[in-house]
């Protein structure tokens, strides 16, 4: 005779989460890169135009710490940004320090764009409904919380 599965077994998730998160990821970030090319921004571009505004004229260091990313990333996805003549990098309070700054042109940039990242957001929580969309954030701040007492590895580069 075979014994029944016990009701108290308990029941584990099925497959990869960094997987299944992944995916996830690129499918989410393909939706707002499609939308955000129309102006012909990546989203990274528009995530520093927006904490240039925000937050500059701020030291590149700082800045790299407010956006959770390492220096070199940092200069690396500034410099089409001051190519472009968005930003500038201006001397700073002594000859070894700069600051950035947002230009006129990448305020005017920053808001086309930011029409832009509003169209991907509704068409995002019109496919997911509001309320999924809603939880998903909660479930991801929530998450986060809980995983910042692991220790993390560092590998080069931050996401």
């Amino acid at each position: 005779m075979q014994a029944e599965p016990s009701p108290l077994a308990p029941v584990l998730p099925q497959g990869c989460t960094n997987f299944k998160l992944r995916q996830l990821m690129r499918r989410v970030a393909n939706h707002y890169d499609a939308e955000m090319a129309q102006c012909g921004l990546k989203t990274t571009q528009y995530s520093l135009l927006s904490h240039v505004l925000k937050l500059g004229p701020i030291r590149p260091g700082d800045l790299a710490v407010a956006m959770k990313m390492d220096a070199s990333t940092l200069t690396r996805n500034l410099r089409p940004l001051v190519d472009a003549g968005w930003v500038t990098l201006e001397a700073g309070a002594d000859a070894r320090s700069r600051l950035v700054h947002i230009t006129d042109s990448g305020r005017d940039k920053r808001a086309e764009a930011q029409r832009h990242w509003k169209d991907a957001q509704l068409a995002l929580n019109e496919a997911l409904g509001v309320e999924r969309v809603m939880a998903l954030h909660a479930l991801v701040d929530e998450s986060m919380d809980l995983l910042a007492a692991l220790p993390v590895q560092a590998h080069g580069h931050a996401d």
